[in-house]
């Protein structure tokens, strides 16, 4: 969506930025009458914190599919205030919007087993995730369980599905070269194809998926051949899988 950024309080005059803040209130007086300045630029990428302290207390006391709803609820809302264009600028798919997408699905599969069904190794890797996902980290491709590769697969599709969204309406109005417009509808097939096999491709895979969305939006928003080249590269590997 396209929103004036700069906002100024009717009451008290204090301008201040939308996009910092995320509120029209004012931040100096919280008086809600407000109106928008300067030009109208893309916006996507709300004021979000992904808060996990209090389901992390929940640990020792709660049963496990209670802390994991907590902390897919958490999650999910986080992701739904993100996006990946803050003030007309493309951003990177970023640590923290990937850890939260991965610790919703995770956590859904968690709530959803019956305890018997559950693995040590799972449960392990659930609360290594609800440990390290607010400070923007996730675990390494090589520690994901057999179990739960589904649940990030599916997780990183979406989340490539949501930033070449965004790249999408950033590039509006904007003529592509053949070969950028042709790495950028592969990228949307590939995640297709993820999503409707749920997810289950290796870890590995749906690295590279993510690895070939960062540098699309590189190239994309940088110039950068080399990122384009590689982009091309993972995709065409992607290919062949």
């Amino acid at each position: 969506m396209k929103i004036r950024g700069e906002r100024e309080c009717t009451d008290c005059g204090t301008r201040w930025s939308y996009y910092e803040t995320g509120s029209v209130g004012c931040p100096a007086c919280s008086s809600l009458r407000s109106v928008g300045t300067g030009e109208r630029t893309e916006h996507t990428d709300l004021d979000a914190a992904l808060e996990l302290t209090e389901v992390r207390g929940l640990i020792d006391d709660a049963p496990l599919e209670e802390v994991a709803e907590r902390a897919a609820e958490e999650a999910r809302s986080y992701v739904r205030r993100r996006g990946f264009v803050r003030g007309g600028d493309l951003i990177d798919l970023d640590e923290s919007y990937l850890a939260a997408a991965e610790l919703r699905y995770v956590a859904d599969v968690l709530a959803r087993t019956p305890s018997h069904e559950r693995t040590d190794e799972g449960e392990l890797y659930f609360v290594s995730l609800l440990r390290d996902a607010d400070g923007g980290e996730r675990p390494p491709v090589a520690e994901v369980p057999h179990g739960l590769a589904m649940a990030r697969g599916l997780a990183y599709a979406e989340a490539v599905r949501e930033y070449r969204r965004d790249v999408r309406s950033w590039l509006e109005g904007r003529e592509l070269a053949p070969d950028e417009r042709g790495a950028l509808d592969s990228l949307g097939e590939h995640v297709t194809r993820i999503r409707m096999l749920d997810g289950d491709v290796s870890p590995q895979i749906a690295e590279r998926l993510v690895e070939t969305a960062r540098d699309l939006g590189r190239a994309l928003r940088d110039g950068d051949e080399v990122a384009l080249a590689r982009a091309e590269d993972r995709l065409e590997a992607l290919d062949d899988v």
